[in-house]
């Protein structure tokens, strides 16, 4: 049996040198938190017996029961002794496990040997979970390659691990190379719903909803100066329900002052239906809403002034391409109470990868009807080609790296069952 000691920053890099020098087949002894970072050790050829029986044989002799006293003065010197080292030494196992198990009503402050204990198992379990899903992964690598190529590629395109678990799990067994570069990306289309809007027929009352900063107010005059293009300015009118930006109202009144359109304002739900009811003649409403956070305390309102649209208005959800996937994620879901009828997805030309934006769309079931690509208006604003779009997100550079295979078992080792 070869024992060796590992010394890391954390626990990822710890087991990435176990992995290197030892092999798969290595078998963690001990892990414990030092001043250098984190201490493992290692062992490969591991034998219980032997690991069990060299224990026995380290027992200090200071555990050893004590001589037999040669008087009471001498008899109580030697408890005193021993029980002042004792006092400094880390409680037994014994001592811990009744303290564990002790009412939570009478326990006192929990010692720093619990905190250890405790941090020791939470070390372990990640540890574990890590050799696990490398494991896993491993095997899932040697099994398919072709479908872990597809995972690689899926990951340089940032879409997210349960997106690409549901492409790679459509996959046929045998792939071929040719297969693993387009088949992919057919799948993705084929899992993106496209909206049937057009600009040159857009028509009834729109509610653009979104969180702050997409460009929810520039993409209101770019579909409003389309709707005047096709129907005149007299069939089109503007809301604005956003009363929280400074100079938001000012914007979108600069927009339709250029368009010849009126702009009207709504600061609560009360005042929307009536306004509606006088604008039914229009043949395109388009209200403009305050941008809000997933987590913004005052997107309750917003939301009960949208509802109160409803059902003569329909949701159109405007998402920024060159958000996070999180962010992306937590905004569709804080406006889905309004049920979106479509999705208008800004900033393309500020993106560097759209495949946070695309597994939204697709986990979310949205229908894209338009993009934008700039701030021109109203030029930079197209009807959405769900295929040139997945084109698009596949077109990223082919030296970037998807991650190591650490990365990579991170991400899919606890899926590979299902992708297999």
């Amino acid at each position: 049996m070869k024992i060796k000691r590992f010394v890391a920053t954390g626990m990822r890099q710890a087991m990435q040198q176990v992995r290197d020098e030892q092999g798969p087949d290595a078998v963690i002894l001990s892990t414990r938190r030092i001043e250098e970072g984190l201490e493992i050790i290692a062992a490969i050829d591991y034998d219980e017996a032997l690991v069990r029986e060299a224990a026995g044989h380290a027992m200090p002799a200071s555990t050893a029961a004590p001589a037999a006293a040669t008087g009471p003065a001498d008899a109580e010197t030697s408890r005193e002794d021993a029980a002042r080292p004792a006092r400094h030494d880390t409680p037994s196992m014994q001592d811990i496990l009744a303290q564990l198990a002790r009412p939570a009503t009478h326990a006192a402050q929990p010692s720093p040997a619990i905190d250890d204990m405790r941090q020791e198992l939470g070390n372990l379990r990640a540890m574990l979970e890590t050799q696990l899903a490398s494991l896993a992964w491993n095997d899932l690598d040697r099994r398919h390659p072709m479908q872990t190529s597809v995972l690689r590629t899926l990951t340089r395109m940032d879409i997210d691990a349960d997106i690409a678990q549901r492409v790679a799990g459509e996959l046929p067994p045998n792939l071929t190379s040719d297969q693993a570069r387009y088949l992919p990306l057919g799948l993705i289309s084929q899992r993106m719903a496209a909206g049937n809007r057009q600009l040159a027929t857009l028509d009834g009352v729109l509610a653009v909803v979104g969180p702050t900063g997409v460009g929810k107010t520039t993409t209101v005059a770019k579909l409003a100066a389309h709707a005047v293009l096709h129907h005149g300015s007299d069939q089109v009118a503007l809301i604005s329900t956003d009363h929280y930006r400074i100079g938001a109202s000012a914007q979108l009144g600069h927009y339709a002052r250029l368009l010849g359109v009126p702009v009207y304002e709504v600061h609560e739900a009360a005042e929307l239906r009536p306004l509606l009811a006088r604008l039914r003649d229009r043949r395109v409403v388009l209200i403009d809403s305050a941008g809000m956070g997933a987590r913004d305390p005052r997107l309750a309102g917003q939301l009960d002034i949208l509802r109160a649209a409803q059902p003569q208005a329909c949701a159109t959800l405007v998402l920024a391409a060159n958000a996070q996937a999180q962010a992306l994620d937590d905004a569709a879901r804080a406006f889905l109470p309004l049920q979106p009828r479509g999705c208008i997805l800004t900033k393309l030309d500020e993106a560097p990868r759209l495949g946070g934006a695309l597994s939204v769309l697709i986990r979310h079931g949205l229908k894209l009807d338009f993009t934008t690509d700039g701030q021109r208006v109203p030029e930079d604003i197209a009807a959405a080609d769900v295929r040139k779009l997945v084109c698009r997100a596949a077109q990223v550079n082919p030296a970037s790296q998807a991650g190591n295979d650490l990365a990579m078992a991170e991400r899919f080792g606890r899926l590979a069952g299902a992708i297999a």
